[in-house]
């Protein structure tokens, strides 16, 4: 299940950035003191009181102005409100009320979502300061410092309210987002796996749109598969509809349980089709590599295997990937894309014995001792698995700056080696421990 999503708007310049990185732990935001610096939207997802969410950043609301770059601002953020659970609606407290701000308050109205109004820049609280933000009708503001930290707890108390209010509409079926570039025949996957033309298929690139949800149900199993529009490079994104069709695609892998990387077999794998299935990789999404159009291909005995090679080359950081051969058209081994979804998403959601999993780590470090740095040897006291989709697994070591890149590397080759994981990716997480 994708985590709650939290969207932070209001006009520029009132803390939004701030606030984001304050939350997430680490600067991911641009903040700096003039407005418009944060003009695309940013994910990270944080954990609050236990439970997991995602925030979602987007640049400063102008609803009046005529300026291009506004424009696209807005729509942006106007798609993190529509995919949002719940609204954080900045506004200054310093600086006061505005008339962007009530312009703000009626487009939130609108998207019937529950909106918290967050009074930001109250370094020392004064009622008269937070009382005026009553008036734009959405309820009790929340006064806070983002920069001192001060109020956010209180902000995150009533956010995961509004989850637990909403944990009995969840959707419980197993969600697939379909992603690829343009004309490589998503639409067309997905109509052969539901079994009836859902989709407009067409010979021109771009016809879809938006994400597109539907609900069906295979051998028992409950799943939504979502269409996308196809992703392009930037340079090549011509219009607005495009552009934030693209950007919905993004916004159908975070809140996916798994992904379908639809390649054009005739073409091969490309730039384009590596960043989108490094995108996903980033996510810590399961996945599966189809490569469609098989039936355009020449074969020979060796052809499969010509084509994984080539797939194992071009995508070395992602290494565990699972991949099919199909024709979309022609239903060849359409079969098995279904098989392979479910696999990887087991894979995803496995969990290892604490038990069995010290034992492995304990003994791969004993036959194989990580390198010496400065006279000192990484140590792992303990280990164990933390979390699943992605599996995610913790070492307590002496020091976390200990961990060379290629030994974690070796430790995750060890654990898939162990116990598979196939079709996604894992974490591995260093904590420091001072020994007994």
């Amino acid at each position: 299940m994708a985590n709650p999503l939290i969207a932070i708007v209001g006009r520029p310049n009132v803390g939004k950035s701030t606030f984001f990185n304050k939350v997430v732990g680490r600067k991911i935001s641009i903040t700096e003191d003039k407005p418009g610096v944060t003009r695309d939207r940013l994910y990270a997802d944080a954990e609050w009181r236990g439970r997991t969410f995602s925030l979602v950043d987007t640049g400063g609301i102008e609803i009046k102005s005529d300026d291009l770059m506004w424009k696209h601002i807005k729509k942006q953020a106007e798609v993190a409100i529509e995919t949002a659970n719940v609204i954080l609606f900045f506004v200054d407290g310093k600086e006061g009320l505005t008339t962007s701000d009530y312009d703000v308050a009626d487009m939130l109205r609108k998207s019937k979502k529950p909106v918290i109004v967050v009074v930001n820049k109250i370094d020392d609280y004064v009622e008269d300061k937070v009382f005026e933000f009553y008036s734009l009708g959405l309820g009790e503001p929340y006064a806070v410092s983002s920069e001192h930290g001060k109020g956010i707890g209180d902000v995150l108390d009533e956010c995961v309210s509004y989850f637990e209010k909403n944990t009995g509409e969840q959707d419980d079926s197993l969600k697939i987002a379909v992603v690829g570039k343009p004309n490589a025949g998503k639409s067309s996957i997905v109509n052969r796996l539901l079994g009836f033309e859902r989709s407009i298929v067409t010979d021109i690139a771009g016809t879809t749109r938006d994400a597109i949800d539907t609900r069906f149900t295979y051998d028992g199993r409950n799943y939504t598969i979502i269409d996308t529009a196809g992703i392009r490079k930037k340079a090549k994104v011509e219009d607005d509809i495009e552009y934030y069709s693209v950007m919905r695609a993004f916004d159908a892998v975070r809140r996916a349980d798994v992904c379908l990387l639809v390649v054009d077999s005739t073409e091969g794998l490309t730039e384009q089709d590596t960043k989108i299935i490094g995108y996903v990789h980033e996510q810590g999404k399961p996945s599966v590599v189809v490569m469609n159009k098989w039936d355009l291909i020449e074969k020979d005995t060796n052809t499969i295997n010509k084509f994984e090679d080539k797939l194992k080359e071009d995508l070395k950081f992602m290494d565990y990937f699972k991949s099919v051969y199909v024709s979309a058209k022609t239903g060849q081994r359409a079969e098995k894309i279904m098989k392979e979804v479910d696999t990887v998403y087991a894979n995803a959601h496995m969990r290892i014995p604490t038990g069995t999993f010290n034992d492995l780590i304990s003994d791969t470090v004993r036959a194989n001792e990580p390198p010496s740095y400065n006279g000192r040897r990484l140590k792992v006291y303990y280990s164990s698995q933390v979390a699943v989709a992605p599996p995610t697994f913790v070492l307590f070591v002496n020091s976390c700056d200990l961990m060379h890149f290629s030994y974690e590397r070796f430790l995750e080759n060890t654990i898939r080696k162990a116990f598979g994981f196939a079709g996604t990716p894992i974490k591995i997480i260093t904590r420091e421990k001072k020994a007994d």
